[in-house]
């Protein structure tokens, strides 16, 4: 295919897009967005997930407009307070400390091409901007290795998915917003693992030490 002509299909299948938006679901829901546009942004949770193309979360949720505050990158990954401060700190501090969200989720998710390049840091040599943002994830790997030494690829994958979730978890705790909100006992922290090919998604248990289906 002419790049050209690929790169006009692919317009055109946004342009659909928005057209079937507007003329559909926004119009079956006007009064909806048009609330929404007239009132300062309420929402309830400030969700962090990765920026895999296959990762919606409103979809994943069945939020509406105004309801979840949301903000992706690579990985779904938190730095720890101090160490990088940059939009995903910016972000945390405002939906916390201004918008006042109730909760916070950091949804990981299967098949994630950034652990599968933490597993394979030689993959990364061409990309040394990712490579450096994974260090936020160096301490999830160093304790999945530790723990699964003898575990084959798909195992240590599955297992580093979860184990980055609850490490971000960690790093989010050390932002001083969040901090100061959880010892109020104004904000909840959860850890989810969405599964695409399942449609699933999986909470941490903390009493149980596992993930858990919410279905």
């Amino acid at each position: 295919m002419n790049p050209d002509t690929e790169v006009t299909r692919y317009r055109e299948l946004l342009h659909e897009g928005v057209r079937h938006f507007h003329n559909d679901i926004f119009q079956k829901n006007r009064n909806r967005y048009e609330t929404a546009a007239r009132e300062p942004q309420k929402p309830h949770t400030l969700f962090i997930t990765c920026a895999d193309s296959r990762v919606s979360p409103e979809t994943i949720t069945q939020a509406g407009p105004g309801q979840i505050f949301v903000t992706r990158n690579i990985g779904n990954l938190v730095p720890a307070y101090g160490e990088m401060v940059g939009g995903v700190s910016a972000v945390i501090e405002y939906a916390v400390a201004h918008l006042k969200v109730s909760q916070v989720v950091i949804c990981g998710h299967s098949d994630c091409g950034a652990m599968k390049g933490l597993l394979a840091r030689d993959s990364l040599q061409s990309m040394p901007a990712v490579d450096r943002w994974l260090n936020n994830a160096d301490a999830a790997l160093s304790t999945v290795q530790a723990r699964n030494r003898h575990g084959d690829k798909y195992t240590l994958l599955d297992k580093l998915i979860q184990e980055n979730v609850l490490l971000q978890v960690h790093h989010l705790q050390t932002h001083p917003a969040v901090a100061g909100r959880v010892a109020e006992g104004k904000l909840a922290l959860y850890a989810w693992v969405y599964e695409i090919g399942e449609g699933l998604v999986k909470e941490y248990a903390p009493e149980r030490k596992e993930f858990v289906s919410v279905v």
